[in-house]
């Protein structure tokens, strides 16, 4: 796995996604507020993006 992968970034969060079921190898992107949703009743959403996965706003974990 790549040192800049999502699972050693600062802003991913391996939680739970989206639709409370724990995705394996996957977790939530947290860089960017919540995506947007149309109706007021519902609640916006997180990107779920792999560990392995990348980007450029990467920031390594202090953990």
């Amino acid at each position: 796995m790549s040192q800049s992968a999502c699972s050693s970034c600062a802003f991913f969060e391996d939680h739970k996604a989206n639709n409370d079921q724990t995705l394996k190898d996957a977790g939530l992107c947290r860089f960017n507020p919540p995506v947007f949703q149309p109706e007021a009743a519902e609640r916006g959403y997180w990107p779920v993006v792999k560990q392995d996965d990348w980007c450029g706003h990467f920031e390594r974990d202090a953990a």
